[in-house]
């Protein structure tokens, strides 16, 4: 018999119909997998195979629009989810009412609560010291398990390091050494596509997060670490790092698996029907060989697989965007995304102006960073294509250099890059369709803020009329050194602002487009952000999760509404 090895993943729920939704298991050997819902909505499909293990993407249909409704998963007809004496209250589907009305202050039938963060190590086991301290995506599990009435997101949004390939716990390590010699290439780092399943298996078994991700639909991009550390950095980077011998293996499987267990789950039921490669996959008794090659040309070729996607909720429109793969590299052309994706972030997100009432792109990488490190990253890329004494010359030897060690790879990076997802900013805030809050959500840099442009004073008609926020929360569990809080705090200092600009002066770099300041934060901890969106109002809320005498809490460090006019703060904590 058929048995669960991993899941179910709660991804896909159809704002549209309020009908339709996605959940991804993976079983121990081929079988079907179903999805039973109490009101009698169903889905099925056959398990597809990928390095000899069995997945299924199950289309739930017949869902109660407005409802919640507890499922079960089946394999090969018998249940196997719940678990047996499971403690967790029932895994449920919750669909939207249809009844979305039109624009303005009270439209749509209730608010879309959208929670976000990134950078999780995953928890260790029971009884093992935790080193970064409580896990926030735990922690919400736990609230939420305890009290089935509290309020849930209505989506969670995963922005990057899902897993570490690079930075494995002790227990991956003693699973991988069972597998090989760990001190040949690449050591204690995952190598290929089995061993990227051993690092969703420990972070999506663990039992909290797996109930949570079984009952919050959720949406993902990969970052560095989900590859390796500095993925993309620059071409001398990936120039260096395809010489060595094990590289192939591991982007191919990085790739690979990030399309079974992060991607397929992203898109809604038309787009898989209309995938070719998903098609493929599942026509084929064993899809390894064509899903692998699908892998190589990806990342031989980047236009030949986008990663990015769009997702609506309501009257809010989600732009999740690819800031690894897309990225072109050459240093006289230097670019976060490739000309086509920047075309499908630009149409995606300038169509049918006045349909939505809020923007967000969810980015990895902010694009509002501290202003030193801004500048200081400006800085790098203006002396690795040559700014100082030719791209061959000592200074483009030292800018790559610091480049790979401090990790200067954000969207100020990509000076190009910058001022253009800036421009459409604007356009996307502008006009008498604009909508009411467009929204950066980002993560990465291992503390949360809040950042807001101001536009140039002498051009005041082309001031957006949007509200428009750089919103960071990271990490969900991980750490920060002592060093690296100071170094942030600094960043947005006065004396960091004028080394920046004396480091810009050396680049050559000119001014940045914008002027931008920190309206909250930096947080330090393991933490989440929650927007609540209701009609044309927007509010910001910021959790931590804290160790106390009761036990870990979540514990409430902001809430603010973003579109009032007095910015009210009802309470921050100064604490960081």
């Amino acid at each position: 018999m058929a048995g669960l090895r991993l899941g179910p993943l709660l991804r896909y729920v159809d704002w549209e119909t309020g009908s339709t939704a996605t959940v991804w298991v993976e079983a121990d050997r081929p079988t079907t997998a179903e999805v039973r819902c109490a009101d009698g909505a169903s889905g099925s499909s056959p398990t597809f195979a990928i390095a000899g293990h069995h997945y299924a993407l199950v289309v739930v249909t017949g869902l109660t629009p407005g409802s919640t409704t507890a499922y079960e998963v089946l394999l090969g007809g018998r249940r196997v989810w719940p678990l047996e004496d499971s403690p967790f209250p029932a895994s449920t589907i919750t669909t939207p009412s249809t009844a979305h009305g039109g624009a303005g202050e009270d439209a749509g039938p209730a608010p879309v609560r959208i929670a976000f963060g990134s950078c999780r190590w995953a928890a260790p086991p029971p009884g093992e010291r935790d080193a970064a301290g409580p896990d926030a995506l735990d922690t919400l599990a736990a609230r939420l398990a305890a009290d089935p009435g509290a309020v849930r997101p209505d989506v969670l949004l995963l922005l990057g390091d899902q897993v570490y390939a690079d930075e494995i716990s002790k227990a991956t390590r003693r699973r991988l050494a069972v597998r090989r010699d760990l001190s040949e290439p690449p050591g204690a780092e995952v190598a290929d596509y089995e061993e990227y399943t051993c690092l969703y298996d420990e972070s999506w078994r663990d039992p909290e997060v797996r109930w949570l991700l079984s009952t919050v639909p959720s949406c993902m991009i990969f970052d560095d670490h989900d590859v390796v550390d500095d993925w993309n950095t620059s071409a001398a980077w990936l120039a260096a790092v395809r010489a060595t011998p094990w590289w192939h293996e591991r982007i191919v499987s990085a790739l690979a698996s990030y399309w079974v267990y992060q991607h397929l789950g992203n898109l809604s039921p038309a787009a898989l029907a209309a995938d070719p490669l998903y098609a493929a996959v599942r026509a084929d008794p064993d899809g390894t060989e064509t899903l692998r090659r699908f892998a190589a040309e990806a990342d031989a070729d980047p236009t030949r697989a986008r990663w990015s996607y769009r997702r609506v909720f309501g009257r809010v429109r989600l732009l999740m965007v690819d800031t690894r793969a897309a990225r072109v590299l050459d240093e006289q052309r230097r670019s976060m995304l490739d000309a086509e994706g920047e075309r499908w972030m630009r149409e995606e997100a300038l169509a049918d102006p006045g349909s939505y009432d809020h923007l967000l792109i969810g980015t990895s990488l902010p694009w509002l960073l501290p202003p030193l490190v801004h500048d200081a990253e400006a800085w790098n890329a203006a002396l690795c294509r040559g700014g100082r004494g030719g791209p061959d010359g000592r200074w483009a030897r030292f800018g790559e250099n610091l480049r790979r060690r401090s990790d200067l790879e954000h969207w100020a990076a990509f000076p190009g890059s910058f001022r253009r997802l800036t421009e459409l900013i604007r356009t996307a805030g502008s006009g008498p369709d604009a909508p009411a809050t467009v929204c950066v959500l980002s993560g990465d840099v291992h503390h949360a803020y809040v950042a807001e442009p101001a536009w140039p004073a002498d051009a005041p008609d082309d001031a957006p009329g949007a509200r428009i926020l750089q919103l960071t929360c990271s990490p969900v569990h991980n750490a920060v050194p002592g060093p690296l809080r100071a170094g942030f705090r600094f960043g947005w200092s006065g004396a960091g602002r004028l080394l920046g600009r004396l480091l810009a002066r050396h680049g050559r770099t000119g001014p940045a487009p914008i002027r931008w300041r920190k309206t909250g934060g930096p947080w330090f901890g393991n933490q989440l952000m929650t927007l609540t969106l209701h009609g044309r109002k927007a509010a910001l809320t910021l959790v931590q999760a804290k160790e106390r005498a009761a036990g870990v809490q979540l514990e409430t460090v902001l809430e603010q509404h973003l579109t009032v006019d007095d910015q009210e703060t009802f309470s921050q904590s100064t604490e960081c």
